[in-house]
């Protein structure tokens, strides 16, 4: 007994120190991404008059990456890739963890429309891999440790623990529900102790150093009106239609990208990225920054012009990760999302829509999220840190109702597969 508890305590104290490593890794990298972005996209452009800056920067970052991929491989991989080998295996490869760093930071540094989560959670789930198979105590418990690396990463990219335990936890596709057994209490528990442990040294280390980019902003909100839920039987549509829109232009960046050599694919899109920073600035970048601006400005923009960046951002984002700017695409969707629920309310409500817009914005993104994640609790906890406790059930709906659409999408998808 008095063994038992000891390997008990040990568990916890180890599990505690690989939270806070790995939520040191997430701020450092998050803190020199801002640093360097920052003076490539601040600082210099501020101290020379060059109207061409940004497309010959994007050119080069995007023949820089192309190059990288050439040698090293198309690295970081996508988020469900990353979560489905640690599903299957129980790790992940981290050999070629110097490429994944690399290749995690440069398009996200030249203004790809990719966000952090993808690379970060392979970087730390590698990290844990690599503990599990070196560390001789580790050993015995190796097959849990990816698992709570990538809890940890999506937990505090997100600033959402809940999300990183459910994103991990909730079974989605009638395959993984198979598979899936009831999580262990003390699994939960160790998943929350190494999310603890990393959001305690990140404050510790915002607190000396500085914030780090990332996060989702939360947005102030009225108390719904009965026209806006009657309005859901048409946000859910529109969030699915944008789910739709996604898949569509991924399925077509991804044939493209299939016929154009590496290097070649990173120019394209060095290219693409840079026009995009000329002419609609507000594609650029993961969408965290313009997403918090929005509900103070939409009212200088057009509904249209709202509805047209939110499929924009879906097409840059799409052309980014397939060309060679990999990352996440969690946060451009979402800024897509919102954009698009803003866009429609807008042309429903005229000059009376402030009061309507968030709501529709939280139903569209929800319906769209459900609809790509399938997992409607871990999409309505990501959903609560921009939205108040009062949309829990309309988010949830939505979510629901996306998630089941695109559960079916899906087994059309493997039931009739291309030829």
């Amino acid at each position: 007994m008095k063994k038992r508890v000891l390997n008990e305590i040990k568990m916890i104290l180890f599990t505690a120190v690989l939270g806070a490593i790995a939520g040191a890794l997430v701020w450092g990298f998050l803190r020199l991404l801002s640093i360097c972005t920052k003076a490539l996209w601040v600082d210099i452009p501020s101290n020379i008059d060059f109207s061409w800056y940004p497309l010959i920067l994007c050119t080069v970052g995007g023949l820089i990456i192309g190059i990288l991929h050439h040698f090293l491989g198309d690295y970081p991989e996508e988020l469900p890739v990353v979560m489905g080998k640690i599903k299957k295996t129980g790790s992940y490869p981290y050999k070629h963890m110097p490429a994944l760093l690399i290749l995690a930071f440069l398009p996200l540094l030249f203004a790809g429309s990719v966000g952090p989560e993808a690379g970060l959670t392979g970087i730390i789930a590698g990290l844990c891999s690599w503990v599990g198979d070196n560390i001789k105590y580790a050993k015995k418990e190796k097959d849990r440790y990816s698992e709570i690396g990538e809890a940890i990463t999506l937990g505090v990219i997100f600033h959402a623990p809940l999300f990183g335990i459910l994103a991990v936890e909730e079974p989605g596709s009638s395959e993984e529900r198979e598979k899936a057994s009831i999580p262990k209490p003390i699994k939960l528990v160790l998943y929350g102790i190494a999310i603890g442990a990393a959001f305690g040294v990140i404050a510790l280390l915002r607190h000396f150093f500085g914030a780090a980019l990332g996060g989702l902003p939360r947005m102030k909100f009225t108390a719904p009106a009965w026209q806006d839920y009657v309005l859901m039987l048409l946000y859910i549509p529109v969030g699915l239609i944008l789910y739709l829109f996604f898949e569509g232009c991924e399925w077509i960046a991804k044939k493209i990208a299939g016929i154009i050599p590496p290097i070649a694919r990173g120019i394209l899109c060095g290219v693409l990225i840079g026009i995009a920073a000329m002419y609609l600035p507000i594609i650029l970048f993961s969408g965290e920054e313009q997403m918090g601006e929005l509900p103070a400005e939409f009212g200088t923009y057009a509904p249209l012009f709202l509805i047209v960046v939110a499929l924009l951002k879906c097409l840059l984002t799409t052309c980014s990760i397939q060309f060679g700017f990999r990352g996440g695409h969690f946060f451009p969707l979402i800024f897509a999302c919102v954009c698009g629920g803003f866009g429609v309310c807008m042309l429903l409500f005229g000059d009376g829509a402030s009061s309507h817009v968030v709501f529709a914005a939280a139903v569209v993104t929800a319906a769209t999220l459900g609809a790509q994640m399938k997992k409607p609790a871990a999409v309505t906890m990501l959903l609560m840190l921009m939205f108040p406790v009062r949309m829990l059930l309309p988010i949830l709906l939505a979510a629901a109702l996306g998630g089941i659409v695109g559960g079916r999408i899906s087994q059309e998808e493997v039931a009739d597969p291309e030829p």
